[in-house]
């Protein structure tokens, strides 16, 4: 059974995030939405609030799960039998950041990271615009996936 690790803040989670669960069901079995806990950061919408919407988004889909996280990703896909780390990847930079990460956690704990590439479309969407946008009480649902509620 091949499972993966999703890991974001996701704040908000983005059309382009649910491109890449969609197009990463087609070669995983299962799926861990992994939403991160970084103190550090200043988010939008509270972690419970994003673990509550990402779920009801994909409450009729069984191969995938949401929990939020604290601590290295690569610690939650080893405690959690994850062989894979999904990552999307909308630049060059994103490229060379992910690809860093991907050796240390290959080094640390065999862990492998498969790099999907946003689709061009969506390439200029992230949710820092997202939250921006929302921070100016502009209407983002074209920004997000059908169905989510915030």
């Amino acid at each position: 059974m091949k499972k993966a690790i999703f890991p974001g803040t996701f704040d908000p989670f983005t059309i382009g995030h649910f491109s890449v669960v969609k197009r990463a069901l087609t070669f995983m079995d299962e799926i861990i939405i992994g939403i991160g806990v970084n103190d550090s950061k200043r988010t939008w919408f509270p972690t419970e609030r994003r673990v509550e919407m990402i779920r009801a988004l994909y409450a009729d889909e069984p191969r995938i799960s949401v929990e939020a996280y604290s601590g290295l990703t690569v610690d939650f896909a080893r405690e959690r039998g994850a062989g894979f780390i999904i990552r999307g990847i909308r630049t060059v930079h994103d490229f060379e950041y992910e690809e860093t990460i991907a050796d240390i956690n290959r080094k640390l704990a065999g862990v492998e990271t498969i790099l999907l590439f946003t689709e061009p479309e969506l390439t200029s969407i992230s949710s820092t615009i997202v939250r921006e946008l929302l921070q100016y009480g502009k209407d983002v649902s074209a920004f997000l996936p059908e169905g989510m509620k915030i």
